[in-house]
């Protein structure tokens, strides 16, 4: 918790753009690698579906430890864990770019992970805190950076690797992790003095982060017994998170409506926006030829029109409520992907370019109505958990959806009709992500 809550829309600005470096640094690794998988399987001499673990393991390392960012926001204060966080990233990016092996990598990027993972739910909890009633007027200023990255993460990943080789990819973040770090130190409010309120949920952190690793990996590498036992881990951590009065992630939660519907539009649309950036390069890549830097640029339209919705996402709030942007997010989406999920046929440039262009207004319209009804609808003192809950529940989705599609994509023949195939089961989560989103409130709050 903050000693003193921003008194100005500026000084929320400036809380809010220190935090948000530490989003996108954090957005942006988690793709920036897209569009280097093809080159760094080729260099490790690794085959692509193991190489694909690089993108994938980052959101399940990052699932990992989400869920103590509530216990440790509570014990340590927001400032120094999110301090912490951004360091340990900082030193992961700089081993990924030493890495070996493919195997040394993807243990490296799981170290990465661990410090990502942090990052975003305890910033976020620091400016929901900060911001209270204001939140959803500033809600545009901290999405845009965090919504874009993923979109923008393949175009500066493929300057980097067709210039300077996939190791920059890593190498050329390192700059914005330092300055983050020193940003931090000198403009982050100090933290009330914080004390051990509830003890470690100790059987939980054996329970739930070994549970999701467990079936985040069976479900990525076919593994069915490894993903059952992953199961059986999280249903015990059901039982046993009932029992007790501080468990790690707290399932009371899902007692407030907006949590529960936050979190199920959260794990549909994690799993459709990660795992189909993905796909979009080794699209370009692998069927039209493109160079990295090539495949990276012409996803750029997604990004414009990512950053076009966001700009205006808090005006779009008060006018429209939660339902109908996300409704129109989520249908926008669906029109963006039909022409993709129709590769077979060889669509024209033309049609892909304005589907991306589509596509990303739609993904721009999905982030800000649940993030803004889920902590307006709290109490401030429970934003530090829910903000961990629902960070695990995004990363989840993206991790398990990349991991899906990956294994769709390699069971078909090789060619268009592969990704076409590929992106039709990202219809599908699109189609599933409406579900939740019908139960969104009409109104600009919950």
């Amino acid at each position: 918790m903050l000693t003193h809550a921003p008194a100005t829309d500026a000084a929320l600005r400036r809380l809010g753009g220190v935090l948000i470096m530490g989003a996108v640094l954090s957005v942006l690794d988690a793709t920036i690698v897209s569009v280097g998988i093809g080159v760094i399987a080729r260099d490790l001499d690794s085959s692509l579906p193991t190489v694909q673990w690089v993108a994938s393991v980052y959101l399940l390392a990052a699932s990992l430890t989400i869920p103590l960012s509530g216990w440790l926001t509570d014990r340590f204060g927001g400032r120094r864990v999110w301090i912490a966080a951004v360091g340990l990233f900082t030193l992961g990016t700089v081993l990924c770019g030493f890495a070996w092996s493919a195997p040394a990598l993807i243990a490296f990027r799981v170290l990465h992970g661990l410090g990502g993972g942090l990052m975003q739910p305890v910033g976020q909890a620091i400016f929901a805190q900060a911001a209270g009633p204001r939140l959803g007027r500033m809600i545009g200023v901290v999405t845009l950076p965090a919504t874009v990255a993923p979109v923008l993460g393949p175009m500066l990943g493929g300057a980097l690797v067709q210039n300077l080789g996939w190791r920059w990819l890593f190498f050329g973040v390192v700059p914005l992790g330092v300055a983050t770090l020193v940003l931090a130190c000198l403009l982050l409010p100090r933290d009330e003095s914080a004390g051990a309120r509830d003890r470690l949920d100790v059987r939980g952190l054996l329970l739930l982060p070994t549970g999701l690793g467990a079936l985040g990996y069976g479900l990525g590498e076919g593994a069915g017994f490894l993903a059952v036992v992953g199961a059986a881990l999280l249903v015990a951590y059901g039982f046993h998170a009932r029992r007790v009065n501080s468990p790690l992630l707290d399932l009371k939660l899902f007692s407030h409506k907006a949590f529960t519907v936050a979190s199920a539009s959260t794990f549909l649309l994690g799993a459709s926006l990660y795992s189909s950036m993905l796909l979009l390069p080794l699209y370009y890549e692998q069927v039209e030829r493109a160079s990295a830097l090539t495949a990276g640029l012409l996803l750029a339209p997604q990004a414009l029109g990512s950053a076009a919705v966001l700009v205006a996402g808090g005006r779009l709030l008060e006018r429209f409520g939660p339902r109908a942007v996300l409704l129109s997010g989520i249908g926008l989406s669906f029109v963006g992907t039909v022409a993709f999920a129709c590769l077979g046929a060889a669509p024209s440039p033309v049609l892909l370019t304005a589907s991306l262009l589509v596509r990303g207004i739609g993904l721009g319209a999905t982030t800000t109505p649940g993030m803004t009804m889920l902590y307006t609808s709290l109490e401030r003192s429970h934003i530090p958990r829910a903000a961990s809950a629902i960070n695990v529940i995004n990363r989840i989705g993206g991790s398990l959806g990349t991991a899906l599609l990956v294994s769709v994509l390699h069971s078909c023949p090789p060619g268009a009709g592969a990704f076409g195939t590929t992106f039709t089961w990202a219809l599908g989560l699109s189609v599933l992500s409406l579900v939740p989103a019908v139960f969104f409130p009409k109104g600009a709050r919950a």
